[in-house]
């Protein structure tokens, strides 16, 4: 690793060495660095553009890294000397600034790299440096994390550099919770869900180490909010991919892949993606730099060749290599499907379906829970898409109590806010909404529904009320030997991307927590990854898809 040198452009530096082919890297990480580039360059010729370019405010923090800041692992207490594509990202985030006022372009710096490619350490120093250094008065620095043993990571972390350093352990203390900078009054500390609260922080600074581990949204949204006092403040998540679906983790990251695409534009946001641009390359060593931009310095290449070789000989590996070393979106590694077979852009209007026919399914679980109804449609026999529509229902009481909680289950409210569940007053789901439902599909749209499949476990009095209102019911029993054929065929439909969901996100959500439980002899049967985890819109659809293959041929005569 290089010494650190007189102020020098490392932002055009790392673009040129990317377009002249001497850096690999990923397709986002390419564009968001020539869109800079350009934007620097705009800047130094239209004295009206609203930023510009300060090599120096940029060079500040990567001047204290190196001068101050020790290796806290591997390495331990050695100089930590910062690659060029540190020391571009960084001058990129604190360089850029607005014309007039000279202050800082970008408060929240979204960057995606693997495992084992100096996350912590740099998140460490890079909270020392906004801490001493940033120019702020009273500057709070925080570590979030849901649990404590996470947050504090980055926070030992910068304590076994403040140990390492004379320079930073003469002008700072290290108390119980913090470490604190007396000159200016300023901490860095650790903040969780498990905190008494975190409401009305006053805050400078956020380094979130691993954003998919945060399963509270509330305690980033309230970090955000406590930043709107400050000159410019900076939130800083470097993080791997996770795993868990439609959490905060998903929401960033999609958010960060269209500011990068171009498809939105939030000025104070600057996305990082290191990922692999397909799937297919995690086999090619030529490509995983486009994941792990410090493989070969940081990260040992030999390493992550035997995470490769070992997740070739054994499947079950494969998810994690995918998700932790490259960045590519997966569900579960027990999950039933992979993420690429139940990811789907496509999406219907309500037009298009109208005046069809249709086959249902409904998972009415317990009163107390989460239900769903489903409808199948097939609008004729050479269009092969499966439109599904989905609708579902919670008792009110049931969203409370997941409120409450310091780990969110599903951010129902905010489904609810997008039509995609209905929260019945009270303890209990409402059967009769359930009911409504498969009424307003029929009245409204026209859509005639042929069979309605269901479990007769919680059935009771849905079913008569059903019939009552001219739906045929036939039951489904909840066993291996009914689902087994049916499942295959489903997973093999996503898979070819036959389904259209219309993006429905609580039905991704139920897929990504299905894993495939075997019975008998080559028989299989859905269940739930883990015991908060929901699938009943999985086993709506699983209900609707056996009366689908129950009665084919009667259903697809009438669909012609």
């Amino acid at each position: 690793m290089s010494q650190t040198q007189q102020p020098m452009n490392w932002v055009l530096e790392y673009t040129r060495q990317i377009n002249n082919g001497q850096i690999i890297t990923s397709k986002r990480v390419k564009v968001v660095f020539n869109r800079l580039a350009g934007e620097i360059r705009h800047s130094k010729t239209h004295e009206r553009s609203k930023y510009i370019f300060d090599e120096d405010r940029g060079n500040w923090p990567i001047e204290f890294i190196e001068r101050f800041c020790r290796q806290s692992e591997g390495e331990y207490g050695a100089p930590i000397r910062l690659e060029l594509f540190q020391k571009a990202i960084i001058q990129a985030a604190f360089g850029f600034l607005h014309r007039d006022t000279r202050l800082r372009r970008f408060r929240e710096l979204f960057w995606l790299l693997g495992r084992k490619n100096g996350k912590t350490t740099l998140a460490a120093a890079l909270a020392l440096y906004l801490m001493i250094a940033d120019g702020e008065g009273a500057a709070k620095i925080f570590a979030l994390a849901t649990k404590r043993d996470q947050a504090a990571i980055a926070v030992d972390a910068a304590t076994d550099m403040r140990r390492h350093s004379s320079g930073i352990a003469a002008i700072t203390k290290k108390r119980r919770n913090d470490i604190y900078y007396p000159e200016t009054s300023s901490f860095f500390k650790a903040l969780t869900s498990e905190s008494s609260t975190s409401d009305g922080l006053n805050v400078h600074g956020a380094i979130i180490d691993e954003l998919h581990a945060i399963r509270d949204r509330k305690l980033y949204d309230n970090i955000k909010q406590g930043t709107s006092n400050r000159r410019q403040p900076m939130i800083i998540i470097i993080t791997t991919a996770g795993d868990v679906r439609e959490n905060i983790y998903d929401h960033t990251y999609e958010k960060a892949c269209k500011i990068a695409d171009g498809e939105e534009t939030q000025e104070t946001f600057l996305p990082i993606i290191y990922e692999l641009d397909e799937r297919d390359e995690w086999t090619d060593p030529r490509m995983w730099i486009k994941a792990n931009p410090g493989l070969g310095t940081i990260k040992m290449l030999d390493t992550l060749q035997g995470f490769v070789d070992s997740a070739k000989l054994h499947p079950e590996e494969v998810a994690t290599v995918l998700c932790k070393d490259f960045n590519l979106r997966v569900s579960n590694s027990e999950a039933w499907l992979p993420y690429e077979d139940i990811d789907s852009d496509r999406t219907f209007d309500m037009s298009e379906v109208y005046n069809t026919y249709a086959v249902g399914g409904c998972d009415l679980s317990a009163t107390t829970d989460l239900t769903c109804a489903t409808l199948l449609i097939r609008r004729s026999a050479e269009d092969k898409t499966v439109y599904v529509l989905q609708h579902y229902f919670i008792p009110e009481e049931r969203v409370k109590r997941v409120d409450e909680m310091t780990a969110k289950e599903a951010p129902y409210r905010t489904w609810a806010e997008q039509g995609l569940i209905t929260i019945c007053s009270g303890s209990r789901v409402d059967y009769k909404a359930v009911t409504g439902w498969f009424c307003q599909m029929r009245d409204k749209y026209k859509i005639d529904v042929v069979i309605v499949g269901y479990d007769q476990a919680f059935a009771g009095y849905w079913v008569p009320e059903m019939e009552a209102n001219g739906f045929k019911m036939e039951q489904v029993i909840q066993g291996a030997i009914t689902f087994s054929q049916p499942m295959r065929e489903m997973g093999a439909a996503f898979s070819d991307k036959i389904i259209n969901y219309n993006k429905n996100k609580i039905l991704f959500w139920c897929m990504t927590n299905t894993r495939v439980r075997k019975s008998g002899h080559n028989n299989i049967k859905p269940e739930k990854i883990g015991e908060k985890k929901r699938i009943d819109g999985a086993m709506s659809l699983l209900d609707a898809w056996v009366i689908y293959i129950r009665h084919f041929d009667d259903y697809m005569y009438l669909v012609g």
